[in-house]
């Protein structure tokens, strides 16, 4: 039988005053740590583009990779913590971890805007990761997804403060995946299609070279929306299946 969720809190109210106080505490945070990733970004982009960065890529030496995905892992660290520290139960800190990485996302942009004018349009394309493999895609769209993150967080958690509990069953969680799947291979698509077209991986002695010459076609825009479609059908169902809590 599940908790009653309520008697622990010690009420709708308190969930509610305590909620506010987590949203502000994680909105700060993340602000913070984006602004903090692009000050890194526009020491990074003086060394490699002094001129203006774009595509194709200055070819990275090895060290400077390898300094970049320890980077990046350590930033999710940071965030995964901070949602684990914020949140009691598992989904708790999931939502809590997509409302910071949103929140740190979109003031990524912003910095980066105020510091250096770029991106000049929200079509511009960009580098967006490097972990499991390389991310490209027009910057309107890693924002899109932010929003998506950041207003979840804000609706699943706000049924708890109205006293339901989010009910997430078996074609919730397909629809969740399939759609973070979908938006992940819009994501990766072009540049790992550039890869197989040349018979290369990530170990060969051509990969950074052919990597130094990419230069972006297409973004799968039908691909990536259907995902987002996917994800927000699932916000859906889980405020329609949330039951009362006791």
């Amino acid at each position: 039988m599940d908790r009653p969720i309520v008697r622990i809190t010690g009420g709708v109210g308190s969930v509610s005053r305590n909620v506010f106080g987590v949203f502000a505490l994680l909105l700060v945070f993340g602000m913070a740590m984006g602004i903090l990733e692009a000050v890194v970004v526009v020491y990074a982009r003086e060394l490699w583009y002094p001129g203006n960065f774009g595509f194709p890529l200055a070819e990275t030496p090895r060290e400077i990779l390898k300094a970049e995905l320890l980077r990046e892992a350590a930033t999710l660290v940071m965030l995964a913590i901070v949602a684990f520290l914020a949140g009691r139960r598992r989904l708790d800190r999931f939502l809590y971890f997509l409302f910071t990485f949103g929140v740190w996302d979109i003031v990524y942009y912003i910095g980066l805007k105020g510091f250096t004018g770029w991106p000049p349009s929200l079509l511009t394309w960009d580098v967006l990761f490097l972990i499991p493999v390389t991310w490209v895609g027009p910057v309107l769209a890693p924002i899109l997804c932010s929003v998506t993150m950041i207003v979840m967080a804000l609706i699943l958690v706000s049924c708890e403060e109205k006293g339901y509990a989010p009910r997430i069953d078996r074609l919730g969680a397909v629809m969740l995946f399939g759609g973070a799947l979908l938006v992940f291979t819009a994501f990766i698509y072009d540049f790992a299609a550039m890869l197989v077209a040349s018979g290369l991986s990530g170990g060969d002695a051509g990969f950074r070279e052919a990597s130094g010459r990419y230069v972006p076609e297409s973004f799968h825009w039908g691909v990536f929306l259907a995902g987002e479609a996917l994800i927000v059908g699932f916000m859906i169902r889980a405020v329609n299946n949330a039951r009362r809590l006791l």
